[in-house]
């Protein structure tokens, strides 16, 4: 099983955000961006955003995972970044997203304009569905159903495959000699595109100057040619580095063409090479090669489950594959790429072995298992009598002091709301809460109610993170309601900070009068009005 927490971005996570992750992917300049997508189809990014490529509509960094919510509930496919940045993905229905840095128009929507959040890529794309993505620094190719290629974005070296070095600012169908071709697998270097036909045909195109397009010359192409090299061998996927190229056919034969100054073609020395030669000839079969335009190090598995890695390693160069205790190539990039990023969308093997922690959550609101159950608001959540005893005092002394066990095994409840009480029975599950600041201020009620002061000081966290000027004096007003001096000293004065603003909200002029009239006096006394 891999373990994302190898990669350092992840650490910022809890051990149940990792749980939840089901596919991952670590980017940017410095391995310091990460989107990640759990086991309900909900999207997260984090990291220092740099030219918007978390996608979440600012430019702020963050340490906490936010949700993309207009890609929750998609099932992702493929996903590839651009060093630019830039960052193109693929869903199962076909559908092609992108956002980040679009100088060069490597988003595909006709612009040059940021693009701040995911937005859906259509423009030549009608009735097409979108399989595979690939990002160079700053140009993209898209892989079709069909087996057709579209490029688009920078093309100063012909990149793009349309016969001239203008850039691109929409898809493009790539043609010339692929045409009437079906093409199963694409890769992108630096400034470099390649790739694979259904019957083993390799073909490059872009940026040669350092052998990557394993032509036997070092000149640039303008539209695809295919590897002479390779005639006679079926490959089966090509990987892009940041200059050069690996190749894997289908009898697990590893070749390496382009940039080799850290060794990363695996050849034994540092001397680049125009054309394809045959690497780890001594192994047993390889059956996966890999490779990122970020980074100069290579990876293989065997048959047997040996990962060597070559190229640059944590800065130093090795010439020849180095057999490693890993037993993923995913682990290679974890632990020794310079930046550390990730070279495809990581897919996660969770064990089917579930934790005491995962086993309450997976229980919560659970028909088939519970005893009792609640009904709030119309709705009904099922929960077990030996959690709630277990885990609160309310219920602890309720149970023991009069409750019946011949008593009917429903709970009416009308003092709080549902998604209130309800995430209060879920934190008793999975001791966290999930709420906006508006509806944690309900929670905090019932938090103080129960005495539960564990979960008053988790509310009053989520109400301080998402505190803003509309809301700032309703949470005030609630701090002062539910006796969190904590909080209400937090909430004053971010009220007093940002005074001209709050004054102007709705909220400000709907509050008790004597409320208002202590706000007031207590902000003079602060100097906050001597202007």
């Amino acid at each position: 099983m891999v373990d994302v927490s190898k990669w350092p971005l992840f650490t910022l996570l809890s051990a149940q955000e990792l749980t939840s992750i089901r596919q991952a992917c670590i980017f940017g300049v410095a391995a310091n961006e990460a989107i990640y997508i759990t086991h309900n189809d909900e999207v997260y990014v984090l990291g220092v955003n740099c030219s918007n490529c978390l996608g979440t509509g600012d430019s702020q960094s963050t340490i906490v995972p936010k949700k993309l919510d207009c890609l929750s509930g998609k099932k992702l496919v493929n996903l590839s970044y651009g060093s630019g940045p830039h960052v193109l993905l693929a869903t199962d229905e076909g559908e092609l997203y992108a956002w980040g840095h679009n100088g060069y128009s490597q988003l595909g929507n006709g612009t040059t304009n940021q693009g701040v959040s995911p937005v859906l890529v259509s423009a030549n794309l009608q009735n097409k569905r979108v399989t595979e993505v690939a990002c160079g620094s700053h140009h993209s190719l898209a892989l079709t159903h069909e087996g057709e290629v579209f490029a688009w974005g920078y093309n100063n070296c012909g990149q793009v495959g349309s016969g001239s070095t203008a850039n691109q600012p929409t898809p493009r169908k790539v043609s010339h000699c692929l045409l009437n071709k079906v093409m199963v697998s694409i890769a992108c270097g630096q400034t470099s595109s390649m790739a694979v036909a259904d019957n083993g045909e390799v073909y490059g195109w872009g940026y040669n100057g350092n052998g990557q397009l394993g032509l036997g010359n070092n000149g640039n192409q303008l539209t695809p040619c295919r590897l002479i090299a390779l005639q006679g061998l079926c490959v089966l996927q090509v990987a892009s580095g940041y200059a050069h190229s690996l190749a894997l056919t289908d009898e697990g034969l590893l070749y390496a063409w382009g940039a080799n100054t850290y060794g990363q073609l695996g050849t034994g020395n540092k001397s680049n090479q125009l054309s394809p030669v045959q690497v780890m000839t001594e192994k047993e079969r390889i059956v996966e090669i890999a490779a990122c335009h970020s980074t100069h190090t290579s990876a293989a598995k065997t048959q047997s489950g040996q990962v060597y890695m070559w190229g640059q390693c944590r800065g130093q160069p090795i010439v020849l594959p180095h057999l490693t205790h890993f037993t993923s190539t995913d682990d290679v990039f974890a632990c020794f790429a310079t930046p550390s990023v990730m070279w495809r969308l990581l897919a996660m093997e969770h064990d089917d072995f579930l934790t005491v922690a995962q086993s309450l959550k997976k229980e919560f609101d659970n028909p088939e298992t519970s005893d009792l159950k609640f009904s709030i608001d119309g709705k009904y959540i099922h929960v077990h009598k030996a959690v709630l005893k277990i885990r609160c005092e309310h219920f602890r002394s309720m149970f023991q002091s009069h409750w019946n066990e011949d008593m009917k095994e429903v709970i009416e409840i009308d003092q709080f709301s549902y998604p209130v009480y309800r995430s209060f029975l879920e934190f008793l599950y999975t001791d966290s809460v999930d709420l906006p600041p508006e509806d944690a201020i309900g929670l905090l009620d019932l938090a103080t109610s129960y005495c539960e002061n564990r979960l008053k000081k988790l509310c009053q966290h989520i109400i301080k993170r998402g505190i803003t000027v509309e809301n700032a004096f309703s949470l005030l007003s609630a701090a002062i309601r539910y006796d969190a001096e904590d909080l209400e000293e937090f909430c004053f004065k971010f009220c007093v900070n940002h005074l001209t603003e709050v004054t102007q909200t709705a909220a400000f002029w709907q509050i008790d009068g004597n409320m208002l009239k202590e706000f007031i006096c207590r902000a003079s006394h602060c100097g906050a009005f001597k202007n």
